[in-house]
């Protein structure tokens, strides 16, 4: 089950950025990891206990019994599990329908299923064809 449920995620990615949804690393339960990981490219899935910085230029998978404490740096970051920490997107982070975000999060775009949860501050960037509507509202506010 947990294959197939891994293999739709890679069929609805494929679409966005090919090379970034090849898994190249899979940490599962009965594995701890603390430290530093770094990939260059590909897809990264957590499913276990995770302790330190990910840094992954393409997608970051905390699954359902994943946790991240620390620092991610993804492309794309995907939680259906819990991160305790910064998060790093340069496009998107997306918290499931059980997922559990507690910390900062930077990142272009932001989406949380009903039932997902965050508790942080979320920085997103002032769209580059947009200035000028932000730099006016600040001065009428």
């Amino acid at each position: 089950m947990m294959l197939s449920k891994l293999r739709d995620l890679l069929r609805l990615r494929s679409s966005e950025h090919p090379a970034d949804q090849e898994l190249v690393g899979l940490l599962e339960p009965g594995l701890e990891f603390e430290g530093k990981m770094t990939v260059a490219r590909g897809m990264v899935r957590v499913n276990t206990h995770f302790k330190g910085e990910v840094h992954c230029s393409g997608t970051l998978v905390i699954a359902e019994q994943g946790e991240l404490e620390g620092e991610a740096r993804s492309r794309f970051v995907s939680v259906a599990g819990k991160i305790k920490g910064t998060v790093h997107a340069a496009e998107k982070i997306e918290i499931k329908a059980n997922g559990v975000v507690l910390g900062d999060l930077y990142t272009a775009a932001l989406v949380v299923e009903p039932g997902g949860y965050f508790d942080g501050q979320c920085h997103m960037p002032v769209p580059a064809s947009q200035p000028g509507e932000v730099e006016e509202a600040e001065r009428k506010a």
